[in-house]
């Protein structure tokens, strides 16, 4: 029998009260690990963020600049380095008790480049990995960053897939310390606009094939 998985949307919301969310839904399923898993969906306002691996250096906007911008910077304990969220982008926070679904970070980083793969074949594209890099790539192009952090085997942080984001934005680093690639999106690719909502729906299915959950969404 499949395990039942969460989905809760968040639409767009702050990024940093979306991480106090995830810190605590992360600290009630230690305190409680036969809850269910949850699968957090939303879209941030401009905001770059810094993994356990990255630094500042690959941030190429003083910071007055960002201010006048509105965009945020933060310094997290994911793994991986520099990236930036934005509207446009569909950020998955799965919050799993990894006890249910091994023990493994690098089959749970191959399972969430699954999800994006087969949500991307859906619209006819195909997402493809690179060894020495995590993330989605089409050709040389990445379109979907991941980045996770764990804490008692509960993992947390999750993945983030580009549908119609500002790419301009991503111009303003140097995404995950990449220095030779570039970034792309769902809408860029297919060459006319996507709704949102389709891909969500259907990153949803895949999420429940590939982790071979239930997916019940929650109000």
């Amino acid at each position: 029998m499949p395990l039942l998985c969460r989905v809760i949307n968040l639409g767009i919301q702050d990024y940093w009260e979306v991480y106090q969310y995830q810190k605590d839904l992360v600290q009630a399923k230690a305190n409680a690990k036969h809850g269910h898993d949850t699968l957090i969906l939303v879209e941030h306002p401009p905001v770059f963020t810094i993994g356990k691996s990255g630094s500042r250096e690959n941030l190429h906007i003083p910071p007055e600049h960002l201010e006048e911008k509105g965009i945020a910077v933060y310094e997290i304990d994911r793994g991986g380095d520099i990236t930036y969220h934005g509207p446009g982008q569909l950020v998955g926070y799965p919050i799993l008790n990894l006890e249910r679904h091994g023990k493994d970070l690098h089959k749970l980083i191959w399972k969430y480049e699954e999800v994006i793969i087969r949500t991307l074949a859906g619209f006819g594209i195909a997402g493809l990995r690179l060894e020495q890099y995590p993330g989605v790539w089409v050709g040389e192009e990445k379109i979907a960053a991941l980045g996770i952090g764990v804490s008692k085997w509960i993992a947390y942080h999750g993945f983030a897939l580009n549908v119609n984001p500002n790419l301009s934005h991503f111009k303003m680093i140097t995404p995950c310390g990449i220095h030779d690639k570039s970034v792309t999106s769902l809408e860029l690719l297919l060459g006319h606009q996507v709704k949102m909502e389709e891909v969500t729906e259907r990153l949803v299915q895949r999420f429940g094939e590939v982790f071979n959950m239930e997916m019940r969404y929650s109000i």
